[in-house]
């Protein structure tokens, strides 16, 4: 795990582990992530060749934070690690990481499609899963049901 850490915190020196987590989870801070994300990609010693999957989680409106968790794979050394950036649920943004990784390009839409999370610079930030005009979020705590789409009762 400190190998990780050192190679992260080249990259952010703000980074932390996250206790008792499996994968290793690092938490970062949303303006190096990138940053990160590339050192671990193209790092020998490590070499994340695939981001497996891009998790949202909406912590609710009590503590005002939402979190998205990078779950990456490095086929190689068989290794695993996560990387969990916290935001503001106000506005929560993150950069993109479909310029490291070409998978974060669908992963990246369904956590906004279900969370309304912005991923910075995104090449194609647009609905995946629910119809270009649905209302809200689904998946987030506060999230109310349209009654009604397209002439079609939604709540039963």
């Amino acid at each position: 795990m400190s190998d990780f850490l050192n190679i992260i915190l080249k990259a952010d020196d703000t980074a932390a582990a996250v206790p008792n987590c499996t994968p290793v989870t690092f938490l970062v801070t949303s303006k190096k992530l990138t940053e990160v994300a590339h050192e671990l990609h193209v790092n020998p010693q490590t070499y994340f060749d695939q981001l497996s999957c891009v998790t949202g989680i909406d912590n609710g409106p009590d503590t005002s934070t939402m979190e998205v968790i990078y779950h990456l794979y490095s086929i190689p050394f068989n290794l695993s690690l996560a990387l969990k950036v916290i935001l503001s649920r106000k506005d929560p943004v993150v950069p993109t990481l479909s310029s490291v990784w070409k998978s974060a390009d669908w992963l990246e839409r369904e956590t906004f499609d279900m969370y309304g999370i912005i991923f910075e610079r995104h090449p194609d930030l647009r609905r995946i899963l629910m119809p270009a005009d649905w209302e809200g979020f689904p998946l987030r705590k506060d999230y109310k049901e349209q009654e009604r789409y397209r002439d079609v009762q939604v709540k039963y």
